[in-house]
């Protein structure tokens, strides 16, 4: 890595360890902590979130569909969906945070089909239901997690997929199937990414089962930058919603 690069790293891990501010607004927050570092966000993370490319190889997003991200940050996964882009209907980018979405719509600004929304992702909903929703690093950033899985699952179309990548950490007792982490590993890393705001909660994976029971758990370890010999735990979770509607959620988007 050459001097100007590890400075940059430098300056976005100085953010860092200064820890997300404490008071104001989740999206006033938000703002402080990365607007700093938009600018070296995409390049730091590609080496801190792992698994991205993998979610969205396994999702079913195909031409014609309407897909949403929420929690999109710069937008980096456009990228990441590739020559998928073009044969959606429709692609909506979802976050709260001002400098990051600067960031999102730049990269959208070519594709006329790509909306960037600055919104709660525990509360947007669209206009219509989507093919597939999908959350990359996203729900660990938010306090009310449970309603964005709720959210996430209401505005699924019948039959749609939601596909979730991020850190967890196991229970001490988890499920039948799953990894247990040794406790020093649940007490460290917890501690280590709440300086960061980021919520390592062992009911993520569990509550997204229960929304979503038709689903794939995959858990992974990935690298984290500057901390030799280190790896954090991270899972991915794809789950499809059942074909039959209820009427609450067909009235919810004024379907016949």
């Amino acid at each position: 890595m050459s001097p100007p690069e590890l400075l940059a790293d430098s300056r976005v891990l100085w953010r860092m360890l200064r820890g997300l501010p404490r008071g104001g607004s989740a999206a006033e927050r938000l703002q402080a902590f990365y607007a700093p570092q938009a600018h070296r966000y995409d390049a730091f993370r590609s080496r801190l979130l792992h698994g991205r490319e993998e979610l969205l190889r396994r999702l079913p997003a195909a031409a014609g569909d309407v897909v949403i991200e929420l929690g999109c940050g710069t937008g980096e996964n456009l990228e990441r969906l590739g020559g998928r882009i073009g044969g959606l209907r429709r692609l909506v980018l979802v976050d709260l945070c001002p400098a990051l979405l600067e960031q999102a719509r730049a990269r959208a600004a070519r594709h006329s089909h790509v909306e960037v929304i600055e919104a709660d992702i525990a509360r947007y909903r669209p206009p219509e239901p989507a093919d597939c929703v999908y959350l990359s690093y996203a729900l660990t950033m938010v306090e009310d997690w449970r309603a964005v899985i709720a959210n996430a699952v209401a505005m699924l179309k019948p039959g749609g997929t939601l596909g979730v990548v991020d850190f967890y950490v196991s229970h001490a007792r988890p499920a039948a199937g799953r990894l247990r982490h040794p406790a020093w590993e649940r007490w460290l890393w917890r501690r280590w990414f709440a300086h960061d705001g980021v919520r390592l909660d062992p009911s993520h994976m569990a509550r997204l089962a229960a929304a979503l029971p038709d689903c794939r758990i995959l858990e992974r370890r990935g690298r984290i930058p500057y901390l030799p010999g280190m790896s954090a735990p991270y899972y991915l979770f794809i789950g499809r919603k059942r074909a039959e509607a209820t009427v609450r959620e067909r009235s919810r988007f004024g379907a016949s």
